[in-house]
This record gives C-alpha cells, structure tokens and sequence, in this order.
C-alpha cells in the first residue's frame, strides 16, 4: 500500500519554535552574569549555533520519509551504544560524572543520542515482532535486558536521570506494543527496586532524597540548590521580576543556565511565563499522541508515541526536579535548558515525528 504524504502538523511545528525561541532568550539571560566578566555572549552564542543547526537537522528529517529509516535502525543503535561504551573510557568528567565526549570544537553527550536511538530502534523491532511481545521470555525478556544494559551503562557515568528518562520511554512503547499487564506490574515492582537499590547504593543519591524530603533541614548542603529554586520561583510571583532581573542568578542558584533554568524563567517571567512553557509541552504531548494515533503504520505510530514521550517525559520530570516535585536528577529542559547534543537531538526527533505527521490522517 502506497501511504498518500500531505502536509506537516503546523502546530507543532509552531510551539518547537517558540520553545526554542525561549530557550534561546533564557540562556542568554541566565548565564550573562556568570560570563560578564569574559564573554556574556558565549552560552547564547553556543545555543543559537547548536539551534540553527538543529533547524537544519529538523528539516532534513522532516523531509526524510520515516519508514525509510528502518534498514539503517541497527547500525544507528550500534553507533550509539558504542559510543556509550566510549564515553566510559575517553569522557570528560565535570562535577564528578564522565558523561561527554572532547570532540575538540565542541562536546557531545552519548546519552543524549541513545535517547533518540532507542526510540527508533524498539519502535522497529516491536513493529515486527507483534503479538509475540505478550510472551515474556522470548518476546519481552530481550528487550528488558537490552534496557538494563544501556541503563547500565549510563548510570555508570553517573546519570541516573537520564538513564531513567530513558527507560520510561522505553516501558511506554512496550505496553503500548502490547505487553501484558500482570508484566508491567512485574517490571514496575522490580524498576521501583533496582532504583531504591541504586539510590541507597552512593551515599551522594541517599543525600539527594533527605534533601528533597526535607531541604529546610539541610540548607547549605543537601537542601540548598532545592531552596534557592524555590526562592527563584516564589519571588517570580504572578508576571515575574522581569526578563534579566533574576536574584538568583547571582551566584545563589547552581546549574541556572542548564538543569535549572526553569527556575529563573519563573523568577522573571513569573507565574505566566511557566504557564505558557508547560502549555507548549501539554500541546506538544497532544499533537505528538494524536500523530501516533492516526498513523496509517506501526513502525510510524510507535515512533510517535516514543518521540513525544521522550520529550514530554523529560520536560515533566525536569520541572518537577526545580518545583520540588521530585528529587533532584542532572535533566535538562527540552529546547530550553543550554546543551548542544540535547537541543539537537530533540530537534531531529519534532523533525521524524513532523515527517510522521505528513502520512497522519484526520489532523
């Protein structure tokens, strides 16, 4: 059957530009201060760079035909897991995890590029296998065990968020591939487990928790970067202190440009401003769904229901992070928080899920 190709979905098409367009003025305002002294340029320069090449990468991929991608699944899953390995060995380490890669003109972050990798690659063995995925040793138990590999992997960097980013995507594409119930209750019970194991295993994640449950009780150890986002967030009131004027930039809040720089979007921009980041991505969760939800194929409603995933996953659990919702996990905020292989690789996954969209009916 010859799929009819139409147009990409415009909406969100036009909320990835207006996140982008956030992140873009964000960065510059959260990390002018740290590099005023050198170059107040040098972040936003970086991330409008890394932007514009995203924008490339998007439209490539949005003129890619999807399903033209499946032959090369394998070797584009094989590129990313070696390079996972590679980043054990030659990483360079910041703050005590040994998460990128010295390319020389810039860094990459292999974990960031298996996000997107293993969306295509399970989004392409489930469309195959089918029913056989209700079967847990020969259908499931694979799978399963390649998670716990590249999970692994990852959280020997160390990078528990992302590796957990990771297999939540992962789980949400294998029900909805099909797997049995009384399995996601099994792998459910087993996952909170294996995470209470690895959080009671380093003592710096068991201190992440205490903080989390209680920051007031340690505010200048494991307490403070929770309070001072809370600070951030509680001065921004109803419309914000203005873009620029955050407090809390100002050497209070560690990580204000990248993992927490929803917490001084909400210190500038106020109650507003967060409002309209968390609507963009509840429009990107609908339009995304929807896509995954009318797609003539498997392959392609899987790749949807992954990209969209993956993106929204992220977002909620990094906000949740700077709201104080959840313990703190080094995640950025898609499109927003200052990364290169972050933004490009979430940039490439909105261009398949836009190439998605064009083969969609009903939009």
């Amino acid at each position: 059957m010859r799929l009819k190709k139409g147009t990409p979905d415009l909406l969100l098409f036009f909320v990835t530009m207006v996140l982008l367009a956030i992140g873009i003025v964000m960065v510059f305002s959260a990390s002018y201060y740290d590099t005023l002294e050198n170059d107040p340029y040098f972040y936003v320069r970086k991330q409008l760079t890394w932007g514009l090449i995203g924008l490339v990468a998007m439209f490539v991929m949005m003129k890619i035909d999807y399903f033209r991608l499946k032959p090369y699944v394998n070797i584009i899953f094989a590129m990313s897991f070696l390079l996972l390995i590679l980043v054990l060995i030659i990483g360079e380490e910041h703050h005590g995890s040994t998460r990128w890669i010295d390319l020389g003109f810039t860094n990459v972050q292999p974990s960031e590029i298996m996000k997107l990798c293993m969306v295509l690659f399970l989004a392409s063995k489930l469309s195959q296998i089918g029913p056989r995925i209700k079967n847990f040793s020969s259908g499931l138990a694979p799978y399963l065990l390649l998670l716990c590999v590249v999970g692994g992997l990852i959280m020997k960097e160390p990078d528990l968020g992302t590796a957990l980013s990771i297999v939540g995507t992962a789980v949400v594409l294998l029900i909805v591939a099909g797997m049995r119930l009384k399995h996601f209750a099994f792998l459910g019970v087993a996952g909170m487990g294996a995470v209470a194991a690895l959080i009671y295993q380093e003592t710096y994640r068991l201190k992440r928790i205490t903080g989390w449950w209680d920051p007031w009780a340690y505010p200048s150890t494991e307490g403070y970067q929770a309070i001072n986002s809370l600070y951030a967030l509680g001065s921004g009131g109803f419309f914000g202190m203005g873009l620029g004027n955050s407090r809390q930039k100002l050497d209070f809040l560690p990580e204000q440009h990248t993992d927490f720089i929803f917490a001084i979007l909400g210190e500038e921009l106020g109650f507003v401003g967060c409002f309209l980041v968390i609507l963009l991505f509840f429009l990107i969760a609908w339009r995304g769904y929807r896509i995954a939800l009318t797609c003539p194929d498997v392959f392609g409603s899987l790749l949807a229901t992954g990209i969209t995933t993956m993106i929204v996953l992220q977002a909620f659990m990094n906000m949740g992070v700077v709201t104080g919702l959840l313990p703190i996990t080094g995640i950025s905020l898609p499109f927003i928080s200052y990364g290169g292989s972050s933004l490009l690789f979430s940039m490439l996954g909105v261009g398949i899920l836009l190439n998605v969209s064009r083969y969609s009916n009903n939009l």
